[in-house]
């Protein structure tokens, strides 16, 4: 039995720590799933218990040079205020270091100090701010010590050879004043600890905004609340309230956890949570959602999930879980960092000899080995995809669109055909009976078949058969059985007690009804169910069942003892926004199919209405993912097929369901898509999740999903076109075309801001606007 857990990580500088992390985790016993988010500084594993302890991973990590702890355990804001620190005190220590180095230069006036001075207070500056920055040199060491170079080891690197090579010039012109020519690059390295803990510092800070969704979620849920116990209101912390508590909410006041209404009328604000804005009435025995916002009257309701089972938890931990994940459009930048770094330092040593070899100063190589090994920054490779997942999966939770994972983002990026579910999917999955037609005179003599129905517009032979049908269908959920039972609720006629009641599913449900002194076969359901069960059809029969199918309604014959007694049609009404949701997939460029277990007629019936462009008819729950397989295989099922000239035959399907018997066809989807209103069976199997049940959000998910891969390819894009451009020029090959040689400090302060770029390339997803679609 496995276990889900995340760690914060802290001491992660880089996307090159994030890969080693996730790489020599991977390799112990017992961890069967890891994932090192480098933006959200945290691992998200799932590993057995019985094999590795939480205790064990931990101190992997700590070997590994890192800190992992419980979340909420490690600070974010207490990380940025002390990257804040050390970055103003290496300004505040660079600013003299810069004045004295450089000041001449721009025309400031010096101080009337000895140059032996001045190269002093310039080393005892520079080493100052080294001091200051310690935690660089500590991870850099250990990750070279332990083989698997990081940033840090770069940084530490290139900065120790300027400084050293400094500090021996300085040593060499104390001993010996006459020496004219001098380089000193004490100010390049102090430069260069600035601009990386301006860097580090930016990041933090964008890094913390790209998380703000989930902290938002988090800050939804009140502190307290009032239940009634004993007939008197206690105010108590979320955390008391228990399961069955009855809980008082006033106007104005958050909904604490999920619960159901027992007394009291009001409207509730639930955009927070679902992203609708209008406001959703509530009344006895309806169903309320925590961190919603009571608008108007007072509620009393019944909790009825508290904590971790509350929707709001379960929307953070979506979330949480998404960020985590993993696009497989982020493991060539992963293979890239694990790689990088390595093949810096040798790019780095391999210019420093070319130059060298070819006759310039030591200084001049030097110059150039410093510069490559600071400007190279696989941050950037490390930051593109997971900030970029943590917007948009936060943009789509703010409008009740919860995507499980990263890699269900460039699924649905990619999906070029949409399979529906129809029944609660694009119909109400609230069917009523519209049409009962009797076929044979039903001669049983039972006094129960003899009610008079005041003021009912049925005939006797119709009550009959409305009798019969529900008294089997009483005993089964299905949604256009509930319709028959809930006619016969409408007419006030008493049903028969049915025994050995079966529901067969795809074609209807069976039961015995006492009948004659001897127990008697009824039969509910379509021509599937009547065939097996031989029952015979006349010509007349088939030909009104045709004329109601082809308007759309579902047809269920009613037979007792063998013999087919009355039809009962029921039509299910399409939810408000199916048509202009078929409408806007098209306009996408995507084709849709229609799934139904009814007959091709009711199939073609809605379609039609719908302009949906395949129906698989006819189709057992059980079949539903096989359809889907042919769908994604291009073979013919139902009325698809690949069309003329159409040489792909692999698709790309998205599959939109909301009950138990879609969770294989979610799963065997590229793309589940689960509605909110579904079964926890559905919600669990999908990818993505519709919280509002409003079919236009699968169009939302869809062009946020393109919205989030583009800015995801734009971010690669500017990391890799960095390095590629950022490396050679620092490894000097302009010098012989323009004589300029890149300055160790601006590949500093370029190599801070790249990693900066990319997150803030990340943050203006906010601007984000759905596409105009419908």
């Amino acid at each position: 039995m496995t276990k889900k857990t995340i760690l914060k990580i802290s001491g992660m500088h880089c996307a090159s720590c994030a890969v080693s992390i996730e790489t020599f985790l991977k390799k112990q016993k017992g961890i069967t799933s890891v994932n090192v988010n480098f933006a959200s500084e945290k691992v998200y594993l799932e590993f057995n218990p019985s094999k590795i302890s939480l205790e064990k991973i931990k101190k992997h990590i700590k070997i590994l040079g890192y800190k992992a702890q419980e979340p909420g355990g490690h600070d974010h804001g207490g990380e940025t205020r002390r990257l804040r620190n050390t970055f103003v005190g290496s300004l505040l220590l660079g600013l003299p270091l810069f004045y004295l180095s450089m000041g001449k230069m721009i025309g400031l006036p010096q101080p009337a100090i000895s140059f032996k001075t001045n190269i002093a207070v310039q080393f005892l500056t520079t080493t100052a701010i080294m001091v200051l920055n310690s935690h660089i040199y500590i991870s850099g060491l250990k990750k070279l010590i332990q083989k698997n170079p990081n940033m840090d080891s770069l940084i530490e690197t290139g900065t120790l050879a300027a400084y050293f090579y400094s500090l021996a010039v300085s040593v060499s012109f104390w001993l010996n004043p006459d020496i004219k020519e001098t380089h000193f690059y004490f100010e390049s390295t102090g430069f260069i600890l600035v601009f990386i803990s301006l860097g580090k510092y930016l990041e933090a800070v964008t890094k913390g905004k790209t998380s703000q969704a989930i902290k938002k979620l988090a800050g939804l849920q009140p502190k307290k609340t009032t239940v009634i116990k004993d007939g008197k209101e206690i105010k108590i912390p979320i955390s008391k309230v228990k399961a069955g508590d009855i809980v008082l909410v006033k106007p104005g006041e958050k909904i604490p956890v999920d619960g159901k209404v027992i007394d009291g009328y009001s409207a509730l604000d639930e955009s927070m949570v679902t992203g609708e804005s209008i406001p959703v009435e509530k009344k006895k025995d309806d169903e309320v959602i925590g961190a919603t916002i009571n608008k108007t009257g007072v509620l009393k309701f019944e909790a009825t999930r508290i904590g971790k089972d509350t929707m709001l938890a379960q929307i953070i931990k979506i979330v949480e879980e998404a960020i985590g994940s993993k696009a497989p459009i982020q493991l060539l930048a992963d293979r890239v960092s694990f790689y990088f770094v390595p093949a810096v330092m040798l790019i780095a040593i391999f210019s420093f000899v070319i130059w060298l070899s070819l006759g310039q100063p030591f200084v001049f190589a030097l110059t150039s080995l410093v510069s490559v090994l600071i400007i190279a920054c696989p941050c950037a490779l490390g930051l593109a995809t997971p900030t970029a997942v943590m917007m948009g999966t936060g943009l789509a939770a703010q409008r009740g669109i919860l995507v499980k994972s990263g890699k269900a983002l460039e699924v649905a990026e990619k999906v070029n055909i949409v399979v529906f579910d129809k029944t609660g999917t694009l119909t109400e999955g609230k069917p009523s009976v519209t049409d009962i037609l009797s076929v044979t005179k039903l001669k049983v003599k039972n006094e129960k078949l003899k009610i008079a129905i005041q003021n009912s517009k049925l005939s006797e032979d119709q009550i009959k058969i409305l009798q019969l049908a529900a008294s089997v269908e009483k005993n089964s959920e299905h949604p256009l059985a509930q319709a028959i039972v809930n006619e016969a609720k409408k007419k006030k006629i008493k049903l028969f007690t049915v025994s050995h009641f079966r529901a067969i599913p795809g074609k209807g449900a069976a039961g015995k009804l006492k009948a004659k002194n001897k127990k008697l076969k009824v039969l509910i359901g379509n021509r599937r169910l009547m065939k097996e069960n031989k029952v015979v059809i006349q010509p007349s029969s088939y030909k009104t069942i045709k004329n109601l199918e082809k308007q759309g309604k579902t047809v269920m014959m009613a037979a007792f003892d063998k013999k087919l007694v009355g039809l009962i049609a029921v039509a299910d009404t399409l939810k408000e926004y199916s048509k202009e949701s078929v409408r806007a997939l098209h306009k996408l460029g995507k084709k849709v199919a229609i799934i139904t277990g009814d007959n091709k007629r009711v199939g073609q019936a809605i379609a039609k209405q719908l302009g949906i462009d395949y129906v698989l008819a006819e189709v057992l729950p059980a079949d539903k993912a096989r359809a889907v397989k042919k769908i994604q295989e291009g073979e013919k099922a139902g009325s698809w097929k690949l069309e003329a000239g159409d040489s792909t035959t692999q698709r790309v399907v998205a599959f939109v369901g909301d009950g138990i018997n879609d969770a294989p066809a979610l799963a065997q989807a590229d793309l589940g898509i689960a509605l909110g209103s579904g079964t926890d069976v559905a919600i669990e199997t999908g990818e993505i999740i519709l919280v509002k049940d409003d079919l236009r959000d699968v169009i939302a998910a869809i062009d946020l999903s393109k919205f989030t891969l583009k800015k995801i390819r734009q971010n690669l894009f500017w990391a890799f076109f960095y390095n590629s451009v950022g490396i050679p020029i620092a490894a000097g090959v302009l010098y012989p075309f323009t004589g300029w040689l890149l300055n160790p400090a601006l590949a500093a302060a370029a190599m801070a801001f790249s990693s900066v770029s990319v997150v803030f390339n990340s943050l203006l997803m906010k601007r984000y606007k759905p596409a105009k679609a419908y």
